[in-house]
């Protein structure tokens, strides 16, 4: 793969054009209802699915990895598979407007291992989230709030959380939810974190996109090829001296499933051997979500090619001579 053929980095496909068709989304399910609001949305997500042939070959990418390496699937992906994938995506962009707004079942909302996270923030006692890009983590954000039991601060990586913010209180002016844009985390962004924390309050940050400088990264497995992950989340809970949860959210029956895992009471890096603890850390996270991905594989909305990430060579699976077919 030449450098002119290069994967794009996540952050420049640009997500923020998604906002006006965010509100055509919401006001063709408010005005006509869920059944019509799929007749209206399939088309587009067929178009979209269509035009844009980089996003079919990543979706097919993570399908086909994720059922040679679990099985989940049942069949050996294809476009229908595919198309399917990014189907659901959008039912989950809805999902989200609805969470964030109030609308959403509260009983179509199940959750474990919950009660540990917040019986913690009944004590006073603040963490670390690290998430992934999977389901409807607004479910997450509306109850706990909702709840008054977790007060949340955001991560993002992208200058697109200030108009995101504009949305979510348009749709709902008590929302207390709070994004914080970060390219890096900076001395002065580990203070002001820091603070929120011995506060007694939560810390949610994506353990499954890479930063946009492409360099604090380490590699670890998933679904059987090297892949490249963020220490972000491994580094800043060190820092912060606090308690490291995983969060992942998945369809499950008529809606949705919300799992909570500690994955470590306090994250140590030792002096000289920092970088093989943040692997393993990693290793513990990307475990973690491969369980709950086994449970609903599309429901992993990376819709970019992960393992390729600002590499020139397509790898081969672990423990493999042979590159992937």
């Amino acid at each position: 793969m030449s450098e002119k053929s290069k994967v794009r980095h996540w952050a420049e496909i640009g997500e923020g054009t998604f906002m006006a068709g965010i509100w055509l989304l919401f006001w063709i399910y408010r005005l006509l209802g869920r059944w019509p609001f799929r007749l209206c949305v399939y088309p587009v997500v067929i178009a979209h699915w269509l035009l844009r042939p980089s996003l079919r070959a990543a979706s097919l990418q993570y399908l086909r990895r994720m059922q040679a390496a679990t099985g989940a699937i049942g069949h050996p992906p294809g476009w229908r598979d595919s198309l399917r994938h990014v189907s659901l995506f959008a039912e989950t962009i809805l999902d989200k407007l609805l969470a964030v707004s109030g609308r959403y079942p509260p009983e179509q909302v199940q959750a474990e291992g919950r009660e540990a996270v917040y019986a913690a923030a009944r004590t006073g006692k603040g963490g670390l989230i690290v998430t992934a890009h999977l389901g409807c983590l607004e479910l997450c954000r509306a109850m706990a709030e909702h709840k008054r039991v977790l007060s949340l601060t955001v991560l993002v990586h992208t200058r697109h959380a200030e108009q995101f913010n504009h949305i979510l209180k348009r749709l709902n002016p008590d929302v207390d939810l709070k994004l914080l844009e970060v390219s890096e985390v900076s001395p002065a962004t580990a203070v002001l974190l820091s603070e929120k924390v011995n506060a007694g309050e939560y810390v949610v940050i994506a353990g499954d996109r890479v930063p946009v400088t492409m360099s604090k990264t380490v590699e670890t497995e998933f679904l059987g090829f090297p892949a490249p992950f963020p220490v972000g989340p491994y580094v800043l809970a060190s820092l912060l001296k606090c308690p490291l949860y995983f969060l992942g959210c998945i369809h499950q029956d008529a809606g949705y499933k919300l799992y909570f895992e500690r994955l470590a009471e306090e994250v140590i890096l030792p002096r000289g051997q920092r970088e093989s603890a943040m692997a393993g850390y990693a290793a513990i996270y990307v475990a973690a979500l491969t369980r709950l991905l086994q449970r609903s594989p599309y429901d992993w909305f990376n819709f970019f090619s992960f393992w390729d990430q600002g590499r020139s060579r397509i790898d081969h699976p672990i423990g493999s001579p042979h590159a992937e077919k």
